[in-house]
């Protein structure tokens, strides 16, 4: 079986990103760290992590200046309920910057959407008046807010 999961470059504090994610995501682990001498980096630096969160495996390293995470790329949290987007909204967005329609950047500069089911369910509905009225209250919103794409529906 293989097995394939992001690896996310960091300039150089991915240790630091590890630890925050690990403090978010109440079902995590951080699984390995491996510290190593290189020239770019103090002695005994962090180098390579593995982390858990929920059921994904993601790796992240301090590779230096050469590249940056941006919007291309973002992870996508499914909430259960306005609780839950809340929660994740406001601890990964935490020093970080909201965007449009349910995505922020997080401190480290990583791309998230924070996207409640409720969302997928109402703009797949068979109904176009309706899937379309939710897709524009969607897209006024920073933060998904479930009460309004429902009265969106509901209208």
């Amino acid at each position: 079986m293989v097995d394939v999961a992001p690896f996310l470059w960091f300039n150089d504090n991915a240790e630091e990103a590890l630890e925050f994610y690990a403090s978010v995501f109440a079902n995590s682990e951080i699984i390995d760290v491996t510290r190593m001498d290189v020239p770019t980096m103090p002695d005994g630096g962090f180098v390579i992590g593995t982390i858990r969160l929920e059921n994904l495996r993601i790796s992240i390293m301090n590779g230096g200046p050469s590249f940056s995470l941006n919007e291309a790329f973002s992870l996508v949290v499914s909430c259960q309920d306005q609780a839950e987007v809340d929660y994740y909204w406001s601890a990964l967005g935490d020093g970080g910057e909201p965007r449009p329609c349910g995505w922020l950047k997080d401190r480290f500069g990583l791309s998230w959407q924070i996207i409640p089911t409720l969302l997928t369910v109402l703009l797949g509905d068979p109904d176009a008046m309706k899937a379309g009225r939710v897709r524009d209250a969607m897209m006024v919103m920073s933060k998904i807010e479930v009460d309004k794409l429902q009265a969106a529906y509901d209208e």
